[in-house]
């Protein structure tokens, strides 16, 4: 006879089993939320010069196909830079698709400088996550994902009138050129079909939206001047380092009434030609550092210059010909254009942010929807892969929704509030929703 007794430890080891099993289960479900997931995105290291974008692409997959009706396809630009293209079918893929992207690569961090490890993705008790990327831009990344799952769980027989795709491009943060720069010129972007896209903005620090209608593009500009070496003790005309102090002279006062405008209110920071010198390379080396009493024959400086989609890129041209390096005073100058000003048929590389614009309308209207408010429309003031779209004549807006948000873009110690991720989440569903059933169409 088996005594109860003795059924007593064998109870309570299943009891201990059953508890165990049920905060296991517990704790997989609390490690299974919108901000769990974003912090498990944070952690991959996709920062240069070494971003690890294999294992960013694998588990953006793996998300994405938990959530049910999106298909997803890598294709590979370069043999290190792969590209991700999720895809939600719509019921009338005839139409126009949309498409919402953002950059799976960072800027490097320097960990000593940071509060927390850059790659740790560490919620403080405030709910600040410290992470490079995380406003820079894989909250965007996640948030479409998340916004897409919110609305099946909400509407399971939503289905969106035109396709929806999704795309996770490489290398923006080092111009783009092997990103998106190779991708619109494949067949598979052309399939696409592209009717309007969403990419990157920046964070606000008050409590409406940013959105951006245009970005500058930068002229990376180096300028030289020789001149006749000598004895350091005389005094000689046209020296190297005399014509090239008369340049920064010139160079200086326009970028003083550039920065005039700004300061008077005139204009922003953005809506001007930015000019800042970032190397000056002259001197005779010594084996202690350069020979004082030797005037050099070669000196140059870079320039990195900045050009809003309003400025005339000719004049330009001829002002740095004409008045920064002259031919006259023996100079030269070299421009290397990191963008475009102009689309394919000469137009000025911007999206009409107003009502003439249905796309506008449609996402001013959602963004409303959502209880949110959006600023004036902004050039922006650096580079985002929008402007190989606009290129094409393809409207684009520039967002990522984080209100009352310090910018910490490229900064140490970049965060985001895991409140201002959830909002922008729920942003998302309503732009999604919207521009996805939009019916209309739009000749730019």
């Amino acid at each position: 006879m088996f005594d109860h007794l003795q059924r007593l430890p064998v109870l309570f080891f299943f009891l201990l089993l059953s508890l165990s099993f049920s905060e296991s289960l517990h704790e997989n479900k609390e490690s299974d939320t919108p901000i769990s997931r974003f912090q498990q995105y944070l952690r991959i290291n996709t920062a240069h010069p070494n971003p690890n974008y294999t294992t960013a692409i694998n588990y953006l997959t793996n998300f994405a196909n938990s959530i049910p009706n999106l298909h997803s396809k890598v294709i590979h630009l370069t043999p290190t830079s792969p590209l991700l293209l999720l895809t939600w079918p719509g019921s009338n893929p005839s139409l126009p698709s949309i498409l919402f992207n953002s950059h799976l690569d960072s800027v490097p961090a320097e960990p000593d400088k940071w509060i927390h490890p850059p790659f740790s993705a560490h919620k403080t008790s405030d709910g600040r996550i410290f992470a490079r990327g995380a406003q820079d831009d894989k909250c965007i990344g996640m948030q479409y994902l998340e916004a897409i799952k919110a609305i099946q769980t909400s509407d399971s027989k939503f289905v969106p009138l035109r396709n929806v795709h999704i795309l996770y491009v490489p290398e923006e943060e080092v111009g783009g050129f092997d990103g998106m720069g190779k991708f619109v010129q494949l067949k598979e972007f052309e399939e696409l079909n592209l009717g309007f896209m969403m990419d990157e903005g920046q964070a606000s620090p008050n409590d409406e939206f940013r959105v951006f209608y245009a970005d500058r593009t930068p002229w990376h500009t180096v300028i030289k001047a020789v001149g006749t070496p000598g004895y350091g003790s005389k005094l000689y005309d046209n020296t190297a380092m005399e014509n090239l102090m008369k340049s920064m002279e010139v160079i200086t006062k326009f970028r003083e009434s550039m920065f005039d405008m700004v300061k008077a209110g005139l204009a922003a920071n953005s809506e001007v030609i930015s000019v800042n010198p970032v190397f000056l390379n002259a001197g005779t080396p010594s084996p202690t550092g350069f020979m004082m009493n030797m005037q050099p024959s070669e000196a140059e400086a870079g320039f990195d210059i900045r050009m809003p989609p309003t400025a005339d890129p000719e004049l330009m041209r001829k002002i740095i010909e004409e008045q920064w390096a002259p031919a006259w005073r023996n100079m030269t100058y070299k421009i290397t254009k990191k963008g475009f000003l102009r689309d394919i048929i000469g137009r000025p590389l911007m999206t009409l942010a107003s009502d003439s614009n249905p796309w506008w309308s449609v996402f001013n209207e959602a963004v409303t929807r959502a209880g949110g408010k959006l600023s004036k429309p902004e050039i922006l003031a650096s580079t985002t892969d929008a402007r190989f779209m606009r290129r094409l004549g393809i409207p684009t807006f520039g967002f990522s929704p984080m209100k009352n948000t310090p910018i910490l873009l490229h900064d140490h110690n970049e965060n985001l509030k895991d409140t201002v991720y959830l909002e922008g989440i729920k942003v998302y569903e309503c732009i999604i929703k919207s521009l996805s059933s939009f019916e209309g169409s739009y000749e730019h």
